[in-house]
């Protein structure tokens, strides 16, 4: 009897796919060869370089963007302590969840990312489902914290306008809540223009976006402590200080808070996507994950430790009613407006940046999951356009979808929160179905690993895991109570929305007709369960 699981094919059971196998009779790392190997034909051009991934990764992430649009998450949830050791705490974490998911990318180094390498290393019997579910959320996360990224650009750009006064405490820009939906609208059509009319220089921004990114942090962080204008915290309160006023018990409100954090690095596995861009995927894409998360957490200390050197009153920029209270820090630690936006530009420019990056990422899973016709019209999103090299139908959808989630502002002034909780989720889930599979079979398909995390690997895997439980339900909270219908957070109801389509499909269509990736080449067909015929025994 084989060792491993089984998996059903035509006419008999066999072992169950392992990893690609050697190419020309070594262990190649050429991506079309090993793309060929998974089962696809090469359709993308591949134009990227190690350096260059590990670029657009650290762009997905736009660590001070990011930890600046959601900056109010963590000051209303305990103030500086959850600023400064919650992004310690979910980066450490987070550096478990990219060494996992590199381990198993340098195995499938494929643009299906974690909804292809949970297909390979679940048990047959539910391999086609887990890839599913996984395959949906993994869409759906990227798709709505790419809308998330658009959304928190729009409320940025609003705030960082309102730091011209018009009087006292009065931005210069009202922002009704068209004006800021009309906003959103162009520049979420600015990044897919970009991203589609300038995909072969994409990597050339992603190169200027890290040098934009570090200049743009020593002049924040050199001009606000040098001048200062209220004056100077004290490291006490600057590491120590924590004030909750979310409502929620301490430490869940210290939880709570850690949503910025999580946000801000919850595009760990969006690179994944690339690995059909990318030359020698198996061994670079997870170099370039795990590196980008110490840059990132270096980088983010670097933009948020000064900032609670020079924090005003807690309290009002809790109150503020754009929730972006870094204009407002900026603004107060250097006692002038011109100067205020002159340091938030940088920011400005990394966030259409960010947004091109994850539009980009975004489009690619979507292709990827509708070229194994896991999504409703498949057909039409697995096109790759001729001129363009790209997947420009499924790039159009993912947009169109963000567009229509974007309506939610009209009735929530806290769609923001809604938006980047369940890309967070989603995301999470994604990430966690394939590491969870590979323990449940004893990491047995990860041996011998390009990118091999050895005895660590467990300890990686079980971190990660422990993430995803604690995530889900957080994340699923209001940011502060009493919750009012203003306020409420629409995350669950998104999420739930998408598990309902995705299930409902399933039973419609998937149960008969999905198969999941292609496997012929590893020596199997994998069959709907539904033409399944009894073997007779010898």
């Amino acid at each position: 009897m084989s060792a491993h699981p089984t998996t059903v094919i035509r006419g008999a059971v066999e072992a169950r796919p392992g990893p690609p196998p050697a190419i020309g009779g070594h262990e190649s790392d050429d991506g079309d060869d090993l793309l060929a190997a998974m089962g696809y034909k090469a359709e993308l051009v591949r134009t990227r370089s190690t350096w260059h991934v590990a670029f657009m990764s650290f762009v997905l992430a736009s660590i001070p963007y990011g930890l600046a649009t959601t900056l109010y998450y963590p000051l209303q949830g305990g103030g500086p302590v959850v600023v400064v050791w919650g992004w310690l705490l979910v980066s450490l974490i987070i550096l478990c969840v990219a060494a996992s998911l590199g381990e198993i990318t340098s195995v499938y180094p494929t643009a299906g990312g974690v909804y292809y390498q949970t297909f390979m290393l679940a048990p047959a019997g539910f391999r086609r489902v887990a890839a599913y579910i996984c395959g949906w959320a993994y869409v759906v996360g990227n798709i709505t914290i790419t809308l998330a990224v658009q959304f928190g650009t729009t409320l940025f750009f609003v705030a960082c306008v309102n730091v011209f006064e018009s009087e006292p405490g009065v931005g210069v820009w009202e922002a009704d809540t068209y004006q800021v939906f009309l906003t959103f609208l162009a520049i979420t059509l600015l990044c897919n223009a970009i991203s589609t009319f300038g995909n072969r220089w994409l990597h050339w921004l992603d190169t200027f976006a890290i040098f934009w990114t570090f200049a743009g942090l020593l002049a924040i962080l050199i001009t606000v402590l040098a001048v200062a204008k209220e004056g100077r915290r004290s490291a006490k309160f600057a590491f120590g200080d924590f004030e909750p006023t979310s409502g929620w018990p301490a430490g869940w409100s210290f939880c709570v808070g850690l949503l910025h954090a999580a946000y801000a690095t919850s595009s760990t596995g969006m690179v994944i996507s690339m690995c059909e861009e990318v030359q020698r995927p198996a061994t670079q894409v997870p170099k370039a994950m795990v590196v980008t998360i110490l840059i990132n957490t270096v980088g983010g200390l670097l933009f948020l430790v000064p900032l609670m050197f020079v924090l005003p009153d807690l309290a009002m920029l809790v109150a503020l009613p754009s929730g972006q209270p870094v204009p407002t820090i900026i603004k107060s630690a250097v006692g002038h407006s011109g100067g205020a936006i002159a340091l938030l530009l940088p920011l400005m420019v990394l966030a259409i940046l960010c947004g091109v990056a994850c539009t980009t990422a975004a489009s690619r899973c979507t292709w990827a999951f509708a070229r194994d016709g896991a999504i409703p019209g498949s057909k039409w999103w697995k096109q790759v356009h001729p001129t363009l090299d790209l997947p420009l139908n499924a790039m159009m959808l993912s947009m169109a979808i963000q567009i229509v989630l974007g309506v939610i502002y009209f009735g929530s002034y806290t769609a923001f929160n809604a938006f980047s909780g369940v890309g967070v989720i989603s995301l999470t889930v994604s990430y966690a179905a394939p590491i969870a599979v590979s323990m449940l079979e004893g990491r047995s398909q990860v041996r011998g690993a390009k990118f091999s995390l050895g005895k660590f690997g467990w300890v990686a895997n079980s971190v990660a895991l422990a993430w995803s439980i604690l995530a889900v339900p957080l994340f699923c909270m209001p940011a502060y109570i009493p919750v009012t219908a203003s306020s409420v957070n629409y995350a669950p109801v998104v999420f739930v929305g998408f598990i309902v389509i995705a299930s409902l499909w399933y039973a419609v269509w998937g149960r008969k007709n999905y198969r999941g990736p292609p496997t012929e080449s590893l020596g199997e067909e994998v069959v709907p369960e539904a033409d399944v015929r009894p073997t007779k025994k010898d």
